[in-house]
């Protein structure tokens, strides 16, 4: 070996102190080397993480399953789409998520209440595949929470092609005080099934992140369904009583995920 030589891994390297912390996270720690590299096995999980994350990208709602579980949440049930006509658009084009399609707008006129406490909305967002498997278990025990708190909901809504601030202007035709909106979030190369909730008060076109609040990674692997449901039921609460949102409104339950 010459002065210049690159040193050669010991032949016994010491154990990695982090392996350890591997059962508690599904971050990609204590991977272990194998000379200069990660092992075939972590090389080849991460691209399979990878176009798992990217699949999630392109996911398309299931659309016909949905409304027809949604339907038995004895809530009518309205499908709209967002002004972004295709993925493509929706990625290059955030902008046109946000608005609804006028056909859309006129269906939910016609179908809105006079008054409503809740809107809620169900949407894509960046991972179909998220809402498809989280958005009906966790109303299935979300929504008796609020019927029990005599909340007053106007009808569900089903959005393609949506980003989260189409909520707003959902929640304003919709007549009501606020809307919440469940959507998948951006896929990470450990999430690409998370779910996002987001809240707002007093919904209208317009309104920016600091009016909104998020209970995100809602997944069986992150934040259960029984604690999302139960986090957002209090927060949702706490939101109509106050008449507000966002950053004036902070996360006080001191619930622990499961």
């Amino acid at each position: 070996m010459t002065e210049n030589s690159p040193a050669l891994p010991p032949p016994n390297p010491p154990p990695d102190p982090w392996v350890g912390l591997r059962a508690f996270t599904a971050a990609r720690i204590a991977l272990g080397r194998t000379g200069t590299s990660v092992p075939l096995r972590e090389a080849l999980a991460f691209r399979l993480a990878h176009a798992h994350a990217r699949d999630a990208v392109y996911s398309e709602l299931e659309t016909g399953r949905l409304l027809a579980e949604l339907s038995a949440l004895q809530l009518p049930v309205c499908h709209v789409k967002s002004q972004a006509d295709n993925r493509q658009i929706y990625l290059r084009r955030p902008d046109l998520g946000r608005k609804l399609r006028d056909e859309s707008r006129l269906e939910l006129q016609e179908m809105a209440p006079a008054a409503a406490d809740i809107a809620i909305i169900l949407a894509d967002g960046l991972s179909a595949t998220a809402l498809n498997q989280h958005a009906v278990p966790l109303l299935q025990l979300l929504l008796p929470r609020l019927r029990q708190a005599g909340c007053s909901l106007a009808p569900l809504v089903l959005a393609e092609q949506a980003r989260v601030a189409l909520s707003d202007e959902i929640g304003a035709v919709l007549h009501a005080r606020l809307a919440l909106i469940l959507l998948g979030e951006r896929p990470g190369l450990s999430a690409p099934d998370s779910l996002g909730a987001y809240f707002t008060y007093a919904p209208h076109p317009g309104l920016t992140d600091e009016a909104r609040n998020c209970v995100s990674n809602i997944r069986p692997e992150g934040l259960g369904y029984a604690a999302a449901a139960e986090k957002l039921f209090l927060l949702v609460q706490e939101a109509l009583r106050r008449q507000l949102s966002g950053v004036a409104l902070k996360d006080e339950t001191g619930l622990l995920e499961e």
